[in-house]
């Protein structure tokens, strides 16, 4: 077995040792094996790399649209050319499927950076005018400068595409911290992209909680977004309010899926199974909380019970039948089993449950199906982040949206019918930055990504992701003297 590899921050255009000594171990969540140490960066390190990012900003902030697309589009390309050894360095992180990884990752990372190429062109405000007599005014829509941004670990580079893609086109350059868990790839996506960018326009540093927090209070940064928890929003938002620095939160989902009684339960149970077991049920928007109509709950719950118990695979990175791999890490697998543990009496577990032994030492987890949940259960009202989907009845539209809506969360949602004029009232009734109709999970860059409520404020992707990134400045000019 070859000896872990020493990884190094990414700071003005190169790769450097931290100036802190302490290192964390990067465990392949498929073998539980340690395959890498990373630096856990103090204070100065974050300093180094906002002085990088500040320096480059003179440069970078004054490219034109043109040059910042043509930069854009050369780091897609090259992602392109280099995604085998993405693909397997994010396994090693992540324990996914190669075959999935290859599939439903990087064609859309790719397509996301050649969106925003694109879209750098193109910002619209206002059009320019007399809106006072002899005055004319319009509208510039210029970078915010400095952006300090966090990513998670569930979708480590997808996640780093979805922050630095939008802010390095809109002029700004970024000061990024991947997850203490998975820092590989963007630390690879910082080494390709940084070919065609200005030294310090996009800086990538490796740390744990104490990292992020130096990242978010440090003065340089102009804008802080993150990808993460509520907990994690809640503190960036409250740092950022000292300095009254914009924030952009996309934090966590608790996705309501509402089965009508008119619904094709076969195409339902397979589109819901595969959006909530999909990375190991390792996402926002995952297809997770799922409620039932009276009137086919019960054959809704067996068909699922019966796919999660003989088509949602779980395997190894390497096996191409595979649906999920294991969750990322030992405290998520003992937060996701500690939910099971304390299911109430009332609840049922129709299929899975169980830790996986015969994959070796990873953290797998089977698919798994609880049904017989009320409302007010905690697997109900908290995000669990893992390969569970819980099943609730309801007798009647109200009663659907009542429970729908009654989480804290409000990132995305499904509705699964064949009625159209219903699908329509519930999407504008539904409570939750996206509702999908008779589909779940589905993004396209052309669309925005965010959610209301606790699940934060701003978009990602589309042109509003772009826009979030920008600031609008007023310019008036006495036309008359």
């Amino acid at each position: 077995m070859s000896s872990p590899r020493s990884l190094q921050n990414y700071i003005g255009g190169e790769f450097v040792d931290a100036r802190s000594e302490t290192t964390s171990e990067l465990v392949n969540p498929a073998t539980g094996a340690v395959v890498a140490t990373a630096p856990v960066s103090s204070a100065e390190d974050v300093d180094a790399a906002y002085t990088a990012a500040s320096a480059a900003f003179a440069e970078w902030g004054q490219t034109t649209p043109s040059e910042r697309q043509q930069a854009l589009l050369k780091i897609a390309d090259d992602i392109e050319a280099r995604a085998e050894e993405l693909i397997h360095l994010e396994a090693e992180n992540t324990g996914k499927p190669y075959a999935l990884t290859a599939s439903e990752e990087i064609p859309p990372m790719v397509d996301q950076i050649r969106f925003f190429a694109g879209a750098a062109r193109v910002l619209e405000g206002k059009s320019a005018g007399e809106y006072m007599s002899g005055h004319t005014s319009w509208i510039r829509r210029e970078p915010i400068g400095v952006v300090g941004q966090v990513t998670p670990w569930n979708y480590p580079m997808m996640m780093a595409v979805w922050k630095f893609a939008p802010a390095l086109a809109a002029g700004n350059t970024v000061v990024l911290k991947p997850s203490d868990t998975t820092p590989e790839t963007t630390l690879l996506l910082a080494e390709i992209a940084g070919k065609h960018l200005p030294a310090g326009a996009l800086n990538v540093i490796t740390g744990d909680r104490e990292t992020g927090r130096a990242l978010v209070e440090h003065p340089r940064a102009d804008l802080v977004a993150i990808t993460g928890s509520v907990r994690a929003g809640m503190q960036v938002a409250e740092s950022a309010s000292r300095q009254l620095k914009r924030v952009h939160l996309e934090l966590g989902g608790k996705a309501p899926v509402i089965v009508f009684d008119d619904a094709d339960i076969e195409a339902a149970v397979e589109g819901i199974a595969v959006a909530g077991y999909f990375n190991a049920g390792q996402d926002c928007t995952a297809a997770t909380r799922v409620l039932v109509a009276d009137g086919i709950h019960d054959d809704f719950v067996a068909a699922l019970a019966e796919y999660a118990s003989t088509q949602a695979k779980v395997g190894l990175p390497d096996d191409e039948d595979a649906l999920l791999g294991p969750v990322n890490n030992a405290n998520q697998l003992e937060r996701v089993t500690g939910f099971l543990e304390r299911l109430p009496s009332h609840a049922s577990v129709q299929a899975g449950g169980s830790r996986i032994s015969e994959l070796g030492d990873g953290f797998y987890l089977q698919p798994t199906v609880v049904s017989g949940l009320r409302q007010d259960d905690e697997v109900i009202q908290n995000e669990i982040f893992g390969p569970v989907i819980t099943v609730q009845r309801f007798s009647d539209e109200a009663e659907a949206l009542a429970y729908a809506n009654g989480v804290q969360y409000g990132l995305a949602s499904s509705v699964w019918t064949k009625d159209l004029a219903r699908g329509l009232r519930m999407s504008k009734a539904l409570d939750f930055g996206c509702v999908w109709i008779n589909t779940h999970i589905p993004l396209v860059a052309e669309m925005p990504h965010g959610g209301f409520k606790h699940s934060g404020y701003g978009k990602d992707l589309s042109m509003y992701g772009l826009e979030d990134y920008t600031r609008i400045k007023h310019v008036m000019a006495n036309i008359e003297g």
